[in-house]
C-alpha cells in the first residue's frame, strides 16, 4: 500500500515588509528555496514529476504561473512541470495536500509542494485590481458589502468574549516564544538563507503590554484587535518534497514524516476565520486520533482570536500550541505560510521527539485546511 512521506522541508527566513527580502524578485525567492530543498534532501530535480506552488496575489511579478517560473529560475530541468494555486492563506498547505494525493494515487512518485509571497513587492489585495471579486449574488445572500478578515477577527473576539488584554497577552507570548526559539538556534536547520538574510525579521523583542495597549483598533472604533494582535505583512518562501517510503528507500532519500491525514473544511465566509475548528474535528475523526495523541498544534495566528477560539472550542493543551511562536511574531507571507508552518512544525517534532503534529489555518472565504503528520 502506497503512503506519502515528506523527505525535505526548508524555508527562507521571513522578512518584514520592506525589509531584507523586499529587494528579491518573488520568482528568485522561490527559486532559491527550491535549490536548497534539492541540495539538503539530496533529491535529483530531474526526478521531480510536478510542483504544486501556492501564491495568493497572482498579479504582476507573481503572475504567469510563478511556480513554473520558479522551477526554471532554480535551474531545474525544463522537464519539471509546475502549477500555481490559490486557497488564500492556506495555498501552500493545500499544495502539500495535492502533492500527497498525487503520490498516494500513483500518478507520480516525487512531487514538490510549497509557496511564495512577496507582500512588499505585490501588495495584499492587488490581484483584485480595484474590482469587485464577489458580485451581487454573494452580497445579497449574506446581506453585506464587507468581507474583511479584520472585521471577522473582531466578530470572533466578541463571540468568544475575548478582551483587549487577553489578545495583547497572547501576542506578547508569541513574540517571546519566537525570540526564545531563535536565540536557541531552533530555526537554523529549517532556514535557507537569502543572501545575508538568515533570521526571521518580525520578532519584536522590545514589545511590552504597554506598547501593545497603545495601538489603535483599526477594524472597529471600540474594538479589541490591533496590528499588534494580527499577523505581520511579510515576504518569504518554503518548500517540501513528497514521495512514498518505497521510492525514497530506492533513491537514497530519508523520510522525515508521514502525511497521516489531510482535510479541508469551510464555515461562515463573513466571520471568515472560524473554519480551523471544524477542520480540526474533521481531521481527528478521519485519523482515529484524539487531541491528547497530538504533541504539537500549529494554528496560524492570522489574528489572536483565531488560536484562542480554537483553544476554547477544542479544549486542547495551551502548552502544545505554537510552541515557537506564530505569525504574530514570525510573519505571514500568505502563499508561503502553509509550507512555512509545516516546515517549522516538522523540525520542532524531530528535535523534541513529538510523534504526531496537527496544523490548521484559516483562509479567505471561510475555509481551513488541517493536516496531521507522524514523525518517522
Amino acid at each position: 500500500m502506497r503512503d506519502a512521506v515528506i523527505v525535505g522541508a526548508v524555508r527562507t527566513p521571513v522578512g518584514r515588509r520592506n525589509g531584507g527580502l523586499s529587494g528579491v524578485h518573488p520568482v528568485d525567492l522561490a527559486a532559491g528555496v527550491l535549490r536548497t530543498l534539492s541540495e539538503r534532501s539530496k533529491l535529483d530535480p530531474a526526478d521531480v514529476e510536478d510542483v504544486f506552488w501556492g501564491c495568493v496575489s497572482q498579479v504582476g511579478e507573481q503572475s504567469w504561473n510563478i511556480g513554473r517560473n520558479a522551477v526554471l529560475a532554480a535551474g531545474w530541468p525544463e522537464s519539471v512541470p509546475a502549477t500555481t494555486m490559490d486557497r488564500q492563506c492556506g495555498s501552500s498547505q493545500q499544495a502539500l495536500h495535492f502533492a500527497a494525493a498525487t503520490v498516494l494515487s500513483g500518478q507520480a512518485d516525487l512531487v514538490v509542494a510549497g509557496g511564495v509571497e512577496s507582500m512588499s513587492r505585490v501588495p495584499m489585495g492587488s490581484s483584485a485590481a480595484g474590482q469587485d471579486p464577489y458580485g451581487e449574488s454573494i452580497r445579497e445572500r449574506y446581506g453585506t458589502t464587507t468581507f474583511n478578515q479584520g472585521v471577522g477577527a473582531e466578530m470572533m473576539a466578541a463571540r468568544w468574549g475575548f478582551s483587549r488584554a487577553q489578545l495583547d497577552e497572547y501576542a506578547l507570548a508569541s513574540h517571546a516564544a519566537a525570540a526564545k526559539a531563535q536565540d536557541a538556534g531552533e530555526f537554523d536547520a529549517e532556514i535557507a538563507p537569502v543572501g545575508a538574510a538568515d533570521r526571521d525579521e518580525g520578532i519584536r523583542r522590545d514589545t511590552t503590554l504597554e506598547k501593545l495597549g497603545g495601538l489603535k483598533t483599526p477594524f472597529k472604533e471600540d474594538g479589541v484587535v490591533t496590528a499588534g494582535t494580527a499577523s505581520q505583512i511579510s515576504d518569504g518562501a518554503a518548500a517540501l518534497a513528497v514521495t512514498t517510503s518505497r521510492w525514497a528507500a530506492a533513491h537514497g532519500l530519508t523520510p522525515l514524516a508521514r502525511i497521516h491525514t489531510a482535510v479541508v473544511a469551510a464555515d461562515d465566509p463573513v466571520i471568515m476565520l472560524t473554519a480551523p475548528i471544524p477542520a480540526t474535528a474533521k481531521a481527528l475523526a478521519r485519523s482515529g486520533l484524539t487531541l491528547d495523541d497530538i504533541g504539537v498544534y500549529e494554528v496560524n495566528e492570522a489574528f489572536a482570536p483565531v488560536p484562542l477560539a480554537w483553544l476554547a472550542e477544542t479544549g486542547a493543551d495551551p502548552s502544545r500550541l505554537n510552541p515557537r511562536g506564530g505569525a504574530i511574531a514570525l510573519g505571514h507571507p500568505l502563499g508561503a505560510s502553509g509550507a512555512r508552518i509545516m516546515t517549522t512544525m516538522l523540525h520542532h517534532m524531530r528535535q523534541t521527539g513529538v510523534r504526531y503534529g496537527l496544523q490548521t489555518m484559516c483562509e479567505g472565504g471561510g475555509m481551513a485546511n488541517a493536516t496531521i503528520v507522524e514523525i518517522l
